[in-house]
């Protein structure tokens, strides 16, 4: 009874009673802390270095000049603290140019579709095909039985695991190439023991194949138009601010990029054996890994579908089709045919389209590629190319271009041999510190090429060093995602990139400061000043 009245008491509480003073400071609290973040501090970063910059800065040009350095300052600020994810900073030229006043919605929102990004576009759908359909898988295998000799070379095996690495990079981006080739490259390494049943010989060639595979994605990517972003950038870039001249097509890039990248490639392979794999390796490495082994995994894929046949097919097509575009002035190539009205990214956008309408034998009414297949699109990347055209305009339309360039005049005193050097060893840093070498290359590229006008010198002989330098980020795991991704195998260690990274970025400095004026003045005629 009193149990029961007591339950019914209208005066006593539903819930227990708590101490609504403590409560409510406790709430206080953790909401001035959830305000008070590093986070939100970089957020702000980017709006009050903007204010400062109008407020603060004084230019003999346009307003626009002023509002436009204002505007930089707020997307490099929110590009190096990563204070909002990176395609979210790539979109906000978008809306900070209209409200600027440095160009109309329409304008700013151009750049972020033309055929560089078309040719992205076109690249990575057929990228996607490839990975879908395991053919990265057999090509790696069967380069590996070529090269894995009997009785068994570790030298030759680890150039043909890298050689093969490299070569994929060349035609697909170097971190969807990494994802695909380290999963080829640890099953191999799964056959040698691990822990403490692990000798050094065989610690050694693991973490020589890891390290080969992440620096061999890298270098491969220099080497062509659509290996990296910011071989992209660097032609968008050089489209946008000199629309007269030459453009850097696919077969003309590769005439330049594929002898640096070897010299390069070979550097890294020579290092690596230096470091990891001694002489008479092998006899230790024969007991784990042969021939054999690697022929049953090659067998269990059996013979090539028509799917992938097809694939391959409109691979090389695609590749030829880039290849002959433009060749010479005295052949023209296929793109004379439509009076320059085509570009790569038209070719790119085309083969891509037909993996949509080829069917794939498999099942009935199913094609190629399906747009389920594309929802790895790397869109980050396509909207960080946008937001490095739209920023190299503005530069360019708000007469901030030339406000540079007066600054930059003590600079043609300096002699190139030595500014070259220079400016692929400063990219090479901030993109190990700061950011990718896609946002270095967006960063640094518009000031190079003011630079150059400056030194009164061909721009590439600058621009060239610049996004190279930008792609030599061998010494930590932050530098690149492909570095990452090899970090994560658990093989590497920070002293491993260390050991490895330091020549290997010297070396491909060395290979750049002779190639450049080399090279590079038959390929793009740099000897003529822009």
């Amino acid at each position: 009874m009193n149990g029961s009245s007591l339950d019914h008491d209208p005066k006593s509480p539903l819930l227990p009673l708590q101490d609504q003073t403590n409560q409510t400071s406790q709430s206080f609290t953790n909401n001035i802390k959830s305000i008070f973040t590093l986070q939100n501090f970089y957020i702000l970063l980017g709006p009050l270095l903007s204010g400062l910059v109008c407020l603060t800065v004084k230019l003999d040009a346009p307003t626009s000049s002023r509002n436009m350095l204002a505007v930089l300052a707020w997307i490099f600020s929110w590009w190096m603290t990563e204070a909002v994810p990176m395609p979210i900073t790539s979109m906000s030229p978008l809306f900070l140019f209209p409200i600027f006043g440095i160009s109309t919605a329409d304008d700013v929102a151009h750049a972020y579709m033309d055929d560089v990004i078309a040719l992205v576009l076109g690249s990575f759908i057929l990228a996607l095909a490839v990975e879908h359909y395991n053919i990265h898988r057999r090509l790696a295998l069967n380069i590996t039985v070529l090269f894995s000799g009997d009785p068994l070379n570790p030298q030759i095996l680890l150039l043909g695991i890298c050689g093969t690495t490299a070569f994929v990079s060349m035609w697909m981006h170097n971190v969807a190439v990494t994802l695909m080739m380290m999963p080829v490259a640890t099953g191999i390494l799964q056959r040698f023991p691990t822990g403490s049943q692990s000798d050094v010989v065989t610690t050694k060639f693991c973490k020589a194949v890891v390290l080969g595979v992440i620096y061999s994605a890298t270098i491969g990517g220099m080497s062509t138009l659509t290996g990296t972003g910011v071989n992209l950038i660097l032609v968008g870039m050089w489209k946008s601010y000199f629309p007269e001249a030459d453009p850097i097509t696919f077969s003309k890039y590769i005439l330049f990029g594929f002898p640096l990248a070897l010299f390069v490639f070979l550097a890294m392979w020579v290092i690596l054996c230096l470091w990891f794999v001694p002489k008479g390796s092998g006899r230790i490495l024969s007991a784990y890994l042969d021939k054999s082994h690697l022929k049953r995994e090659l067998d269990v894929l059996g013979p090539m579908a028509f799917a992938e046949k097809m694939i391959l097919t409109l691979f090389s097509i695609l590749i030829v089709l880039w290849m002959t575009r433009s060749i010479t002035d005295d052949i023209p190539g296929w793109g004379s045919l439509f009076n320059g009205r085509a570009g790569d990214g038209t070719v790119s956008v085309m083969v891509a389209t037909l993996l949509f309408i080829i069917p794939n034998k498999k099942q009935a009414g199913e094609k190629l590629m399906d747009w389920n297949k594309c929802k790895k699109l790397p869109w980050n990347i396509i909207l960080l190319l946008g937001a490095g055209f739209a920023l190299a305009e503005g530069v360019q339309s708000s007469g901030l271009a030339n406000v540079l360039s007066k600054t930059l005049d003590f600079l043609e005193k300096v002699p190139y041999i030595a500014m070259a050097p220079a400016v692929c060893l400063i990219c090479a840093t901030l993109t190990e510190f700061i950011t990718s070498n896609n946002a270095t290359t967006t960063l640094v590229l518009p000031l190079l090429i003011e630079i150059a006008k400056t030194m009164h010198v061909h721009p590439l002989l600058l621009m060239l060093p610049g996004s190279i330098g930008a792609q030599l980020a061998f010494l930590l795991p932050t530098g690149t995602p492909s570095n990452v991704i090899g970090f994560t195998t658990g093989h590497i260690d920070l002293k491993d990139m260390i050991k490895t990274g330091i020549p290997l970025k010297f070396a491909g400095i060395v290979v750049l400061s002779i190639v450049m004026p080399t090279l590079g003045a038959y390929v793009f005629g740099t000897d003529n000043k822009q």
